[in-house]
C-alpha cells in the first residue's frame, strides 16, 4: 500500500495539473477573444488606418459637420513640422501622421540638383539629409503630443511635384503604431512614440522617379508591406510584434501605389493587391498565391476594397478599369469572365473609390467628375457628373450620416447627399492645399493641408 500511495497522488497532482492547464488556456482563449472584440467595436469608432475602420472610406457612428470655411468650424489648426501628404488616423484621443524635414546638411557626394540631367516633370534627387517623423497630436486641442524622428539621411530618389517623402499612411491596433517610409524604413513604436523595432527593406526604383506612397496594412499580428517598383518587387509580411519576416514573396509587377487590404473569407485571411499586371490574393498565414486576375492599368494606386464576399479593385491610367472579384476564386482568373462585374469608364487615377451602404463612388482620373455605381450589380446609379468648384482631386472620397465628401487639390470640400439623384448640399472653402484624403471620427472631420491640420467641428455660437 505504501508503496501504491505515491503514484496515486502523482495521479492526482498530474489529473489536477492538467485541470489546471485547461483553466488556464480557458481563460486565455477567453481574454484572447475578449481582446479581439474589443479592438473590432473600437475601431469602427476610430479611423485606425488608411481608408477608416473598416478601408472603405466611411465612418458607421460619424457624424461631421455639414458646412466650415477658414472661420468657421474650425476648432483647432495646427502647423505639422516639415512636408506631407500621409492622410492622418485617429485612434481615441490621439491623431498620427508623418512628416518629413529637409535640413541645410548637404551629402557632397551626391550632386547637386542644378547639375543633375533633366528629367520627366524636373524632377530632381535631393542631396540635402531629410528628418523622417512620425508625429502625434492632441484631438481635443490640437497641441503636439509628441514628434518621434525615426531617420535622418539624403533619399536616394526624388519624387513627382505632387509627391513627397511621407504620402503613406501609418496604422495602429491602438497598443501599438506602425509606419512605413519604404526606402527609409518601416517602424514599429508605442503610443508614447518610442521605437520598438525597425526594418530595413530595401531601396524602391519608382517609376519615372514618381517617388513611394504605399500604406502598411495590420491584421492581428502580422504587418503587410507591399514593395513594387522597376527593380526586383515583392511582397513581405512581418510579425507587428517582432518586426521579423514571416514570408516573403516575388511579385512580377512593375511600381504601383496601392494599399495592400486584408480580408478573412471562409476562415481563410486573404491579403488582396491591386497592381499592373495582376490583381493578386495571398494566404496570409502561408503567402500561397490563391488567385490573380489580369486587367488593371498602368501606375495603379487606388486601393482594394471589400464587401461580403467580392473585393473591388479600380485603376485609370491609360484606360480604366473596375472589377468586381468573388473572394471564393481560385487560380488564374479571366478578366472577362471570371469578376461578378466590370466597368470601364472614369475610373480614378489617385483617389480611391468609396463604398458607401452599397454604393461606390469614384472620380474620373485626376479631376472633379464622379459616378456613383451600386456595388453588388456595377449598375449606373449616378451617371459621370461634373462636381461644381472641384478641379483637380488627389484625395479619396469619404462618407458618413448619409453623406460624401470630396476634397480637391485647393481645399475646398463638396458635400453631396447619398442615395437618389446627384445633390450638392454645401461647397467649403479652406485656403490651403490639400492632398491627403479626409478621416472621419464622431462629429469630427480631420484635413491637412500643405501648412496645418485642421479639427472641423460643429460649434456652438452663442
Amino acid at each position: 500500500m505504501k508503496n501504491d500511495l505515491p503514484q496515486v497522488f502523482r495521479r492526482l497532482r498530474a489529473a489536477d495539473l492538467l485541470k489546471t492547464a485547461i483553466c488556464i488556456l480557458g481563460l486565455f482563449s477567453i481574454s484572447t477573444v475578449s481582446i479581439a472584440d474589443d479592438f473590432e467595436t473600437a475601431k469602427l469608432k476610430n479611423w485606425h488606418q488608411w481608408r477608416g475602420p473598416n478601408a472603405t472610406g466611411s465612418a458607421p457612428f460619424g457624424k461631421p459637420p455639414l458646412k466650415w470655411d477658414d472661420k468657421t468650424n474650425i476648432k483647432w489648426k495646427t502647423a505639422i513640422p516639415g512636408v506631407g501628404s500621409s492622410t492622418p488616423i485617429v485612434w481615441e484621443n490621439r491623431i498620427f501622421l508623418l512628416s518629413t524635414v529637409k535640413t541645410n546638411r548637404v551629402d557632397s557626394k551626391k550632386p547637386k540638383p542644378e547639375n543633375q540631367p533633366r528629367r520627366f516633370w524636373g524632377i530632381k534627387f535631393p542631396n540635402r539629409f531629410q528628418k523622417f517623423y512620425v508625429v502625434c497630436v492632441n484631438r481635443q486641442n490640437g497641441l503636439i503630443l509628441w514628434k518621434t524622428k525615426v531617420r535622418e539621411s539624403v533619399p536616394h530618389e526624388g519624387t513627382h511635384p505632387y509627391n513627397d517623402f511621407a504620402s503613406g499612411s501609418p496604422v495602429t491596433n491602438g497598443k501599438f503604431l506602425y509606419a512605413s517610409f519604404g526606402s527609409n524604413g518601416v517602424y514599429c513604436l508605442d503610443m508614447q512614440g518610442k521605437v520598438l523595432w525597425k526594418r530595413d527593406l530595401g531601396k524602391m526604383k519608382t517609376r519615372r522617379s514618381y517617388g513611394e506612397g504605399t500604406s502598411p496594412a495590420l491584421y492581428k499580428n502580422r504587418l503587410v508591406v507591399n514593395f513594387d517598383h522597376e527593380g526586383d518587387s515583392f511582397i513581405e509580411v512581418l510579425d507587428a510584434t517582432t518586426g521579423k519576416t514571416v514570408w516573403k514573396n516575388e511579385r512580377d509587377e512593375p511600381t504601383s501605389w496601392a494599399t495592400p487590404l486584408v480580408v478573412e473569407h471562409h476562415g481563410v485571411a486573404q491579403i488582396i493587391t491591386n497592381a499592373k499586371n495582376f490583381t493578386r490574393s495571398y494566404d496570409l498565414n502561408s503567402g500561397k498565391l490563391l488567385w490573380q486576375c489580369p486587367g488593371q492599368t498602368l501606375n495603379s494606386i487606388p486601393s482594394p476594397i471589400h464587401q461580403n464576399d467580392v473585393v473591388f479593385c479600380m485603376s485609370g491610367y491609360r484606360g480604366n478599369a473596375a472589377f468586381a472579384i468573388p473572394l471564393s476564386k481560385r487560380g488564374k482568373l479571366s478578366a472577362t469572365n471570371d469578376p461578378r462585374w466590370t466597368y470601364n469608364k472614369d475610373t480614378p487615377y489617385v483617389s480611391s473609390p468609396l463604398l458607401y451602404q452599397n454604393t461606390l463612388y469614384f472620380t474620373k482620373a485626376l479631376s472633379g467628375i464622379m459616378t456613383a455605381i451600386d456595388s453588388r450589380t456595377g449598375a449606373v446609379q449616378i451617371p459621370r457628373t461634373r462636381l461644381p468648384e472641384l478641379e483637380t482631386v488627389y484625395a479619396s472620397p469619404v462618407a458618413a450620416g448619409d453623406r460624401v465628401y470630396f476634397t480637391s487639390r485647393k481645399g475646398t470640400t463638396l458635400v453631396i447627399a447619398h442615395r437618389g439623384e446627384f445633390k450638392p448640399l454645401a461647397i467649403n472653402k479652406i485656403h490651403d492645399p490639400m492632398d491627403a484624403s479626409p478621416a472621419i471620427v464622431g462629429n469630427q472631420i480631420f484635413l491637412r493641408g500643405q501648412k496645418f491640420l485642421y479639427c472641423i467641428e460643429e460649434l456652438t455660437t452663442k
